[in-house]
């Protein structure tokens, strides 16, 4: 990526992972290994922008969180308003509790899962920041209309705030997104597949199984091929922001396959995230006293959350009909699916969206502080293997 070899190249970055040694800084100067509040970042212009976006944020979250809130109501109300609708009610009213405790316990691990996956991306963030930044992450994706792709740039935002290069951070977060994004297609594929060969009970006709595993190895097959072709075209293109998107591009792609193709126990943390929310709905149907098979919930999962792309927060109705359909469409009685998909929206919403709120006023009252950061897991490998060097030596 030879428009940004400058910050790259700096080991000392949140994203990086070079050699030891350097500023110790996220994106200035110095030897002190720590990085800059966002008052030391810029001058008064610069912290008086800062200003702005984090007075914009706030007001976008809790808005969001107000319209949320009114958008349950909603549709509790027509849960209890309308006739046909009580049966629906009823299920969800008798819902066994062990099971709905369980499904908030998954939503949480959930959470938990993002966070090391956010860490194993920000390698050199302090944990308790980083873990604070991607919580936060998820509450504006709650809350906000956003979709995955911005609530992933509101953490880019918190970072860059506190000194970060933005060119760097911006090529990490293009990572993050794609980890998770590539988790999904795998998931995707596995699932179809398994529906296939019969390796999973389930509904065997070509649209429900083949077409979704075909689609899931296209994505992958362009995901994966997509480097050498964004290269060859930023070969023929002048210098300039086309150029330097491209190769950013292949960049980004490339560090998504290491880490994903790794053997790394912290990317169990992209996985978990996915499949620890697949569960809350598993638990939520048991609760309601029938779970599909795996393989078509997993399916429907997946389809039925592509109208996220949809601008409403928390994408209240639109993602519950998608799921509803898809679940349908795989085999599940109309009346559980409506009462499972409900509760699972609610807490697959909730959850996130309270502790990441939590998370975001910690960040804000926070902001001046000087972050220490991490070195990298190479780095740590390197002086575990030096110290048992080390005590051998003198043994």
């Amino acid at each position: 990526m030879a428009a940004t070899r400058d910050e790259d190249s700096a080991p000392d970055e949140i994203g990086g992972s070079g050699e030891a040694g350097g500023s110790g800084e996220i994106g200035g100067a110095g030897g002190s290994g720590e990085a800059g509040g966002s008052g030391e970042t810029g001058g008064s212009g610069e912290a008086g922008e800062a200003r702005l976006h984090a007075a914009k944020a706030s007001r976008s979250l809790w808005h969001g969180l107000i319209s949320l809130a009114l958008l349950v109501a909603v549709v509790v109300g027509l849960l209890l308003a309308v006739p046909s609708l009580h049966g629906i009610a009823h299920v969800v009213t008798h819902m066994q509790a062990g099971w709905l405790v369980l499904a908030v316990g998954l939503e949480v691990l959930s959470c938990a899962g993002y966070v090391l996956a956010f860490l194993q991306v920000f390698e050199r963030a302090p944990v308790r920041f980083g873990a604070e930044v991607a919580l936060s992450e998820l509450a504006f994706g709650s809350a906000v209309s956003l979709g995955g792709a911005g609530s992933v740039a509101v953490g880019a935002w918190l970072l860059v705030e506190r000194g970060a290069p933005p060119r760097r951070i911006a090529e990490r977060s293009a990572v993050l997104f794609l980890l998770t994004s590539a988790i999904n297609v795998i998931t995707l594929i596995l699932a179809g597949l398994s529906l296939v060969t019969g390796i999973l009970p389930g509904s065997r006709q070509p649209l429900l199984s083949i077409l979704p595993a075909g689609v899931g190895v296209a994505v992958l097959v362009i995901f994966l091929g997509l480097p050498r072709f964004t290269e060859r075209w930023a070969q023929h293109r002048a210098p300039g922001r086309i150029r330097t998107t491209l190769r950013t591009t292949a960049e980004s792609i490339r560090s998504t396959k290491h880490l994903l193709f790794s053997p790394d126990w912290r990317t169990l943390g992209a996985i978990g995230y996915l499949w620890f929310d697949i569960a809350v709905l598993i638990a939520c149907f048991a609760a309601a006293g029938k779970v599909p098979e795996l393989a078509p919930i997993v399916l429907a999962y997946q389809i039925g959350f592509i109208s996220n792309i949809v601008p409403i927060p928390g994408n209240v109705g639109v993602l519950d009909a998608s799921l509803v359909g898809m679940l349908v469409l795989y085999g599940a009685s109309a009346t559980t699916a409506v009462a499972a998909t409900v509760v699972y929206h609610a807490i697959a919403l909730w959850i996130p969206a309270m502790w990441g709120t939590g998370a975001f006023l910690v960040l804000r009252r926070s902001r001046g502080e000087p972050l220490k950061l991490r070195p990298t897991r190479e780095e740590r490998l390197r002086r575990r293997r030096s110290e048992g060097h080390g005590r051998r030596s003198r043994s």
